[in-house]
């Protein structure tokens, strides 16, 4: 695994957590909805009928994504961690706090450039310094 790809692991993992709560607040939306029911017997019906309220297999599904998104979170979490301990290990200040910012807060590069008082050019020469300096840390 490249530096890079090592880096961006929090920022997809990030996307895919925030695209899981869309879909959340999507099931959450659709919860209150009620379905039409039809009243009375139904000649030649086999007697298996489904007795559960419609909504009931929607508010299933949600607190099964909701256990889903939170051991995603808490992934997310450790990752951070683990990825700003790598960064920690870089010697020169302004390629850890560049890799901080970019991959770590999501920080555009524009904005990285003013808060590190650089030009947007020498944002990326910092940048393809720090992922040459940059050590993937080994798994166990």
């Amino acid at each position: 695994m490249t530096s890079k790809e090592y880096l961006k692991q929090a920022y997809l993992l990030d996307a895919q957590i925030n695209s899981q709560i869309r879909e959340l607040e999507s099931l959450k939306s659709m919860r209150g909805v009620v379905q039409g029911m039809t009243y009375g017997e139904r000649i030649g019906s086999s007697g298996n009928r489904n007795i559960e309220a419609p909504f009931v297999k929607t508010i299933e599904k949600i607190m099964l994504l909701e256990d889903r998104i939170n051991q995603e979170i808490d992934r997310l979490v450790d990752l951070k961690v683990e990825i700003g301990e790598a960064i920690n290990k870089l010697e020169k200040p302004a390629e850890s706090l560049l890799l901080k910012y970019r991959y770590l807060d999501g920080m555009e590069w524009i904005d990285i450039s003013q808060a590190l008082a650089v030009s947007y050019r020498t944002v990326h020469r910092i940048h393809a310094s720090a992922l040459k300096n940059f050590e993937v840390p080994e798994k166990n």
